[in-house]
């Protein structure tokens, strides 16, 4: 593979061949990876598309500074490649499967008379990994099914050659009830063992034929030498599997390795179900959702979904059934769309899955409105609102041993944190830590800008203390001459108390109730935020502090290095040549020296 660099301008001289394309915006930040079969044609798009583009494929375009690309042998390679790069990157434009959950795998160990056990992580070196299963409880079908056709064991014993012959170990209970064939004692052969281990391993990848066809020349070897009683088991582990696979069959039998992947969209997500089959039985369902971020179409959403579930479910599928009719199909890729037959019965029931997933949701958003809604309809109830208080502020102070005091303002919209509202304060006209002028400073700061801006005024003011912070902040509220043209309260966090203008004594809100907690977690979230702040302060003024005390570097020279860089980490990992424009080469020199000295501080 081949990478180049190129600026947005020279896209006209791009390769007419496939590759995989990165667009880097003025930080330097990777913002969005995309595959193409001719990156010429394919990026070219993107800057010469004048209508048809979407709003938000614009403001991409906007902020591409860099282009780079890797060229590779096929559109499938482009593809792959594609994959690895977002699901490594994560770019802001690119769609996103966001899973949090982390998938069951069996693993089957790596030592003397193998395991088979349940984990969530992955260490190559342990042993060999199946799955990831989507569910615990399939998982656990499969388990339990291998745990009853072999007599695998379940002990973490070190069963080594030399540690069996030295008789180390007892049998346990799982011998005694058939469970296993106690090779600890010597009792089964490591070959016979690893026999019925191969066979398991047939089973854990869906390969359930090899299994049946092995039980049935076991149970007629048994039959020929008039062994019936082991015969019979052998016909019972036959009939367990045979109704295990029936349990999980979807189609005929002789439809063997494929995947299907389906897609329904609306005007804002996808929702895709996909579907792995080994020998008519469904092996792995999984739905999942997927958020448009640029202007893809329904072919993309679901080329991206399929190679990403795919990838994530170690296919090795023959063939892809697929609901929407590729326009563009990509060699080594193999998609077909059926009409008839068992394999449109397949297709049908991926769509049915992906349906109901996307009514589930749909409800799911509905019942999360509701709940929304109801919170701030009884916060309303609670505290004898005229309005529902949709728009809420709240504000907390923050000094500790009176020093750095600052303030914070949290903004909750529809019950949920409109972090983009967040506004921090530095106290500037009160001398020492005192509370109540500090709320009466920055209350007034935050409605004077308001006035002064005409924007609207929040629905609820919440005030994170007693009587006296409330009463400073109704203090600013009249002198700005608005007191009464927004609810305001204090709640005080020792009882959660909540503290009403001109109110001799507080009301309380029953501590289960719904409106009580989204209260508390406004106020808990305006402390967090203004304690996250403080230290911040505090660090850059010890800092500052710290420089002020280096031979040729002065307060001026150190609000320099914090104005410019805005932080001390950014100091820390500046080029000389980056600080040397900025505070001159022998200043430079002074501060490079003292980092040095002071790089464990």
């Amino acid at each position: 593979m081949q990478s180049s660099s190129f600026l947005p301008e020279e896209h006209h001289s791009l390769p007419d061949q496939p590759g995989v394309y990165k667009y880097f915006n003025s930080e330097n930040e990777l913002i969005y990876v995309g595959k193409a079969k001719s990156l010429k044609k394919r990026v070219g798009s993107y800057f010469n598309k004048n209508t048809g583009v979407n709003l938000k494929t614009r403001r991409m375009v906007k902020e591409i500074c860099r282009i780079e690309i890797t060229l590779v042998d096929s559109e499938l390679d482009a593809l792959l490649l594609e994959n690895n790069l977002i699901k490594k990157t994560q770019p802001r434009y690119n769609i996103l499967l966001r899973d949090d959950k982390t998938y069951p795998y069996l693993l089957v160990t790596k030592e003397n008379f193998p395991r088979i056990f349940p984990t969530r992580k992955m260490i190559p070196k342990r042993g060999t990994y199946f799955g990831p299963f989507a569910s615990v409880k399939a998982m656990n079908n499969v388990l339990d099914l291998i745990r009853e056709l072999f007599t695998i064991r379940t002990c973490n014993l070190d069963l080594s050659p030399y540690k069996i012959d030295e008789g180390k170990y007892k049998v346990c209970l799982e011998y005694h009830i058939g469970n296993c064939q106690g090779p600890c004692v010597g009792h089964q052969r490591e070959s016979a063992y690893l026999k019925d281990l191969e066979h398991a391993k047939h089973i854990l990848k869906g390969n359930l034929g090899v299994a049946k066809t092995y039980f049935k020349q076991e149970m007629q070897a048994f039959a020929e030498n008039l062994e019936f009683e082991k015969a019979h088991k052998m016909k019972e582990k036959l009939d367990l599997l045979e109704k295990y696979q029936a349990k999980s069959l979807v189609t005929s039998p002789t439809i063997n390795n494929l995947d299907v992947c389906t897609l329904v969209s609306d005007e804002k997500t996808a929702y895709v179900n996909y579907m792995r089959v080994k020998n008519g039985a469904m092996i792995t369902s999984k739905n999942v959702e997927l958020k448009k971020r640029l202007d893809e179409n329904d072919e993309e959403l679901l080329i991206t979904a399929l190679v990403r579930l795919q990838d994530q479910f170690q296919s090795d599928a023959e063939e892809i059934l697929i609901n929407i009719e590729p326009e563009n199909p990509i060699e080594g890729l193999n998609l077909s769309v059926p009409k008839i037959g068992d394999k449109k019965k397949l297709i049908e029931l991926s769509l049915k899955n992906a349906l109901y997933y996307k009514k589930e949701k749909a409800l799911l958003q509905g019942l999360n409105e509701d709940k929304k809604d109801r919170v701030i309809r009884k916060l309303q109830q609670d505290l004898s609102l005229q309005e529902i208080p949709d728009h809420i502020e709240c504000f907390d102070n923050s000094n500790i041993q009176g020093t750095s005091p600052v303030a914070s303002m949290v903004c909750f919209l529809n019950g949920k944190p409109a972090i983009k509202e967040y506004r921090h304060f530095h106290i500037k006209t009160v001398e020492g830590p005192n509370d109540f002028a500090s709320m009466k400073e920055i209350v007034t700061r935050r409605y004077s800008r308001l006035i002064e801006e005409g924007k609207p005024f929040p629905k609820l003011i919440v005030i994170d203390g007693g009587k006296g912070q409330l009463s400073s902040a109704i203090e600013a509220l009249q002198e700005l001459g608005v007191y009464g043209k927004m609810p305001i309260i204090g709640i005080a966090k020792r009882l959660e108390e909540i503290y009403f203008p001109g109110d001799s004594y507080p009301v309380h809100i029953d501590k289960k109730s719904e409106s009580l907690k989204l209260l508390q977690r406004i106020r808990d979230e305006a402390h967090r935020f203004a304690i996250t702040f403080h230290r911040k302060v505090r660090s850059k003024n010890a800092f500052g502090t710290q420089l002020t005390g280096i031979p040729g570097i002065g307060e001026n020279t150190a609000d320099k290095l914090l104005k410019h860089f805005k932080s001390v980490k950014n100091i820390k990992s500046a080029t000389e040549s980056q600080l040397t424009e900025v505070i001159g080469s022998s200043r430079t020199k002074a501060l490079l020296e003292w980092l040095e000295k002071n790089k464990g501080a």
